[in-house]
């Protein structure tokens, strides 16, 4: 596939401890290395609005995040306020739990919602599943069918502050999986786009994702993914 892999690329400026002065440079180095949009902070979306006004660098934020467990009126609010404050792009999380009870009823209102929501100011929302989550695909799979019925542009794997537990007890991370993101294209309909976020820090891992059909990658490491594009590249 043609063209640089940075334009398929949201910087992540997510981390809980990221002061207001890294977020400005984290919008400068998004600026630079020209990736898709930057994924902030709901408190800091004014701040990344305000820098990147003019540029073809979109503002995002989250909506619920990290674990979706918020009232869909306070998801509503929230995707009410970033949305008036700059952000075009929402990237929402399901509600888990209501998914591991298959709620689906609930699901596919909150989502229709929000998606509703985004469209009054001309943004998109990206449903994040939470794969680390989902103990099974036919819960994935009944979400991917969900954000086709629901009319989200976008489904996501991970929020990147997921885990799962494994089979000795212990908690570990796994984030975006090349099965998960081949599952979700499959079941997702044509409307849907999917994005892979969680644990791609390598060009070799980017450029997998994009081969499995993902066209927007959550990442921090977008300086390290870039220059192993180049380096690649000659």
């Amino acid at each position: 596939m043609s063209g640089s892999i940075a334009r398929l690329i949201d910087h992540s400026l997510l981390h809980p401890t990221l002061t207001a002065p890294e977020v400005a440079a984290g919008c400068r180095l998004a600026l630079e290395y020209g990736v898709a949009s930057v994924c902030a902070k709901p408190c800091d979306v004014a701040l990344a609005a305000e820098i990147l006004v003019g540029t073809p660098v979109a503002v995002g934020t989250v909506i619920g995040f990290p674990h979706g467990s918020a009232a869909t009126e306070t998801k509503l609010f929230e995707a009410r306020l970033a949305c008036s404050q700059g952000a075009v792009e929402l990237d929402m999380v399901v509600n888990v739990a209501r998914v591991l009870s298959h709620d689906w009823l609930l699901i596919e209102e909150e989502i229709r919602a929000i998606v509703t929501q985004a469209h009054e100011f001309g943004a998109i929302t990206k449903v994040i599943f939470e794969n680390d989550f989902l103990p099974d695909d036919a819960l994935k799979i009944r979400l991917c069918e969900i954000c086709t019925f629901a009319g989200a542009e976008f489904a996501k794997t991970s929020t990147g502050f997921g885990f799962v537990k494994g089979a000795d007890g212990r908690y570990d991370y796994r984030g975006a999986t090349e099965h998960d993101v081949a599952l979700m294209r499959a079941h997702c309909g044509q409307g849907v786009q999917i994005k892979a976020a969680g644990g791609i820090r390598t060009y070799a891992q980017a450029q997998r994702m994009r081969e499995l059909g993902c066209t927007r990658i959550g990442a921090t490491a977008t300086a390290e993914i870039v220059a192993g594009e180049r380096a690649q590249r000659g």
